[in-house]
């Protein structure tokens, strides 16, 4: 369909999240030539979207912003007419590796929140939600034409009360884009499932979004 997603810094990360496949240890040596394999790579397959994401380099000074930002301007020099969405890490809030990355234009900054704030210790326990708000709202201040993003899973034990009060947070930073979606278990040794959500609750989450003020919703 003319669309594909790349990981890239390699296949293991720093943090342990609860809801994650992705192993978890000390990263390898960082690939400085990846970025060119990957804009040759959308440029052979004639992408027309492109979504570029990668594990947490918390090891590195800038957590691995350079290498974003490479990434979308070798791509956009390759492959001109593909549009650049980058999911990025919360480069533990350093704003200026954020900069980096804006710095580089791509057409959407992503950067999930994955739960509410109550279940952050359990489901993202290196991660903070107050700063991961701020790299969403940092982006909108750098860049106001580009569209920032952020996605939540259900299904961990969440309430509608708290996912209505984390969708007037998202306006109140000027986030465009949310994507809601159900959490599935990877494995017995993550979190379990609280419950599966119905096709008329994802109807109605995307209509709550859409009324406190969001751009788009995709549940």
């Amino acid at each position: 369909a003319g669309t594909a997603t790349f990981l890239i810094m390699g296949d293991t990360c720093t943090r342990s999240c609860g809801f994650c496949a992705i192993k978890t240890g000390r990263p390898g040596v960082l690939d400085v030539l990846e970025p060119e394999r990957v804009a040759r790579t959308i440029q052979r397959l004639n992408l027309t979207h492109c979504v570029i994401t990668s594990v947490n380099r918390d090891e590195l000074p800038d957590g691995g912003a350079a290498i974003f930002a490479r990434s979308i301007a070798r791509s956009r020099a390759l492959a001109p007419h593909t549009s650049i969405e980058v999911l990025i890490p919360d480069f533990c809030g350093d704003r200026a590796a954020l900069q980096v990355v804006m710095d580089a234009r791509p057409e959407i900054l992503n950067h999930n929140l994955e739960t509410v704030p109550r279940l952050y210790r359990t489901v993202r326990p290196q991660a903070i939600y107050p700063r991961s708000l701020d790299v969403l709202r940092w982006a909108k201040e750098m860049d106001p034409t580009v569209l920032t993003k952020t996605g939540i899973m259900v299904g961990l034990g969440e309430t509608w009360a708290e996912i209505e009060t984390l969708v007037a947070d998202l306006v109140a930073v000027g986030v465009d884009i949310l994507t809601v979606g159900q959490y599935l278990r990877p494995t017995e040794s993550h979190l379990p499932i609280m419950r599966y959500w119905s096709p008329d609750e994802f109807d109605r989450l995307r209509a709550v979004g859409l009324a406190l003020g969001l751009r788009w919703v995709e549940a």
